[in-house]
């Protein structure tokens, strides 16, 4: 997942969504990326930002159906998205990606797949508040997510306490949240953060290298990243955590 300048998120304001996304005429010009208008335009299974953040609380509706959502962080080509709705035709798969070509990518992937059950929204994951209400997700996944290894860049990284304080309230009491990386310090920075946390969070497995060995989990579905570093003969991390009982951390409080 390559998403650059993820701001750790303060207070949220009080009017939603706090991410927009500009309309291609509100460009100087069309040609600044050719992605997009296609992406604008395209349908389903796309969902503009000014569309998805209106699901929020009622994402059944966006896919026609009742089922359990599972959601994937940084979606990329659409690989790890596709494989996964298409293994569970029983689930609402919904990807989250921020720019304009790999929306369009996963959605001619999940065209071509005749995968029928999967979203792909053009969002930003510092703002998933925006979307999604508190325990209203089966499944939560995050695939190879920028390293930012720099002390300078953290507040640009994903997995941070803010981001573990969102998948506490986001999933539902037995929901899972899944990493894999091929960059070790970030499956270390789960596990550092849970250490002796009050979150609902409870670390139920870990590998340090699912491409000589098996997954925290079953039924693994292999990443384009993945494949690559298994031809080049080198580790890919991977831990999960399950929601358990107990109190998520509140929400942040909009400034007055």
């Amino acid at each position: 997942m390559a998403t650059s300048a993820r701001p750790t998120p303060q207070a949220p304001a009080i009017e939603r969504p706090r991410f927009k996304d500009k309309a291609p005429s509100e460009f100087p010009s069309a040609e600044v990326n050719p992605y997009l208008s296609e992406h604008w335009n395209y349908g389903v299974p796309v969902l503009t930002a000014d569309q998805a953040w209106r699901y929020q609380g009622r994402w059944e509706e966006a896919f026609g159906r009742p089922g359990p959502l599972h959601v994937e962080i940084g979606s990329g080509n659409g690989f790890f998205l596709t494989e996964l709705a298409r293994r569970n035709p029983d689930w609402n798969v919904l990807g989250i990606e921020i720019r304009y070509k790999r929306v369009v990518m996963c959605a001619d992937k999940l065209r071509k797949a005749g995968v029928t059950n999967a979203r792909i929204s053009r969002y930003h994951a510092a703002y998933l508040d925006d979307l999604f209400l508190d325990g209203c997700m089966d499944g939560l996944y995050v695939n190879h997510p920028d390293p930012w290894p720099k002390t300078r860049h953290d507040k640009n990284r994903l997995i941070s306490r803010w981001f573990l304080e969102e998948t506490a309230r986001f999933l539902r009491p037995g929901g899972h949240f899944r990493l894999k990386s091929d960059f070790r310090p970030n499956i270390q920075r789960v596990a550092e953060l849970l250490e002796g946390s009050p979150l609902p969070l409870k670390i139920t497995g870990r590998s340090e290298d699912i491409t000589h060995g098996d997954a925290p989990w079953p039924d693994d579905i292999e990443t384009n990243y993945q494949s690559k570093f298994r031809l080049k003969g080198e580790p890919v991390y991977a831990i999960e955590v399950i929601r358990v009982d107990g109190q998520a951390p509140p929400r942040p409080v909009p400034p007055q």
